[in-house]
Parts: C-alpha cells; sequence; structure tokens
C-alpha cells in the first residue's frame, strides 16, 4: 500500500558544470534551453530526476541527453535548494561538475536543448535560473582541487608540454605562475615521464610528457599539496 505522505515533497533536478581547456583558455558547456521556463535562455546541462534512478546515473543521463556526453570525469558538487530558485515550483537540485577536453567531445544539442556551445569563462552569456552561482562554485572547487590534486589526465592530451599543462593551470587559476617554481615543484612529485618525443620547430623544440598513473595513484592516496 503507497504510503501517504504529510508533507509536499521537493521536485529533485541534477545540472552539470562541464569545465573544457582548449589549450589556451579555460571553457564552459552551456545549453540554450528550448522548453519554458527560460525559453532561449543558456543555461547548464541538467534535468529532473527519475524515480527509479540515483544521482549519478541522472547527471550522466541528462548530459548524454542534452550534450551527447558520455563516458566523462564526474563529482558531485554541491547540493542548492533555496526557495524560488525555479519558477515551476520548489526544487532542489544536486549539483556536479566534470571535466573534457572540448576536442573529444563536439557539443550537439538535443531533448529539450535546442542548442550546445562551449563558451570562454571569461565570455559567458547570462544564465538561467541559479545557474551562475553554481558555476562559481564549480569554479571555486576547480582551483581548489589543482592544489592538492593535479587534474592533467582529463583535460591534457597523453602527451604534453611542460608548457601545456603550466598554461592549465594558468587558466584555471586566473593568474601568471612563475615558471621555475612550477616547473620545480610539478617535477618532485615524479609522476611525469619525460618522452623522447618532441614538439614545435628546429629552434628549441619543446620535450613531451606523460603522466605515471600508478605513481599518481599511490601520492594521492597518501595525500599531498601542491602550493602555487
Amino acid at each position: 500500500m503507497p504510503h501517504t505522505y504529510e508533507f509536499p515533497r521537493p521536485a529533485l533536478t541534477v545540472d552539470c558544470v562541464v569545465f573544457g581547456f582548449d589549450g589556451s583558455g579555460l571553457q564552459v558547456l552551456l545549453v540554450k534551453r528550448g522548453i519554458e521556463p527560460f525559453l532561449g535562455a543558456w543555461a547548464l546541462p541538467g534535468g529532473f530526476v527519475r524515480m527509479e534512478e540515483n544521482l549519478e546515473s541522472a547527471a550522466r543521463r541528462e548530459l548524454e541527453e542534452e550534450t551527447s556526453l558520455r563516458e566523462v570525469f564526474l563529482e558531485q558538487l554541491y547540493s542548492f535548494g533555496e526557495p524560488g530558485r525555479d519558477p515551476r515550483g520548489r526544487v532542489v537540485s544536486v549539483a556536479w561538475y566534470a571535466l573534457v577536453r572540448p576536442d573529444q567531445h563536439p557539443p550537439k544539442g538535443d531533448t529539450d536543448a535546442s542548442d550546445a556551445a562551449w563558451f570562454p569563462i571569461d565570455g559567458l552569456p547570462g544564465l538561467a535560473f541559479d545557474h551562475e552561482r553554481i558555476l562559481a562554485m564549480a569554479l571555486d572547487r576547480l582551483r581548489g582541487k589543482i592544489r592538492y590534486q593535479p587534474v592533467g589526465f582529463e583535460l591534457l592530451p597523453k602527451r604534453f608540454t611542460l608548457t601545456q599543462i603550466q598554461a592549465l593551470y594558468e587558466a584555471i587559476l586566473g593568474r601568471t605562475i612563475d615558471k621555475r617554481n612550477f616547473r620545480k615543484k610539478l617535477l618532485a612529485f615524479d609522476f611525469l615521464i619525460p618522452l623522447e618525443e618532441f614538439t614545435g620547430g628546429a629552434h628549441r623544440p619543446a620535450r613531451l610528457h606523460r603522466f605515471d598513473r600508478r605513481k599518481y595513484d599511490a601520492l594521492a592516496k597518501r595525500g599531498f599539496l601542491f602550493e602555487l
């Protein structure tokens, strides 16, 4: 026999902040809403949680349905439940953030999203609902995360230069980093493997590197602090 609740139940949604790095700047994936409310406005990918699915399954389903993204790094961010945040009624949203490479994940709007596109972090349009607040919190989380756990696996190619990983950190932090100090601290952790491969022209070509996943996982398990 179904149970009758004494109190009304709020609706539950998921919203996803998808960060990307194009080699020079940090980007965010947005969708253009194809339905009301906020018809035609840009927003974070997301939607309502179905009765039979858990939160992560809902987030991954909405990402695939609205942007065609699949099998991406995804981590829970925070829950947003301010009354009035959604004009449709009392809606609580559990936010997630993802890290991907834009060149490997070209977006394609679908279901209730009429379009999907990458935007530079410093050139975003106005967002629907309270998505600007969600995005700001996700960016703060990412900036804090890179101080104790490198994120290059998701945002860099498999082979990269030290200049590329420094550009990534500068894009996330929004400021320049001293080159010599950054490389000294990064190489001290011993989870970067120098390769006998180079990129660039004949004058001072840059050596390529890759992550040693085994060493990285062991170090991450013990915990470390990468202060910049």
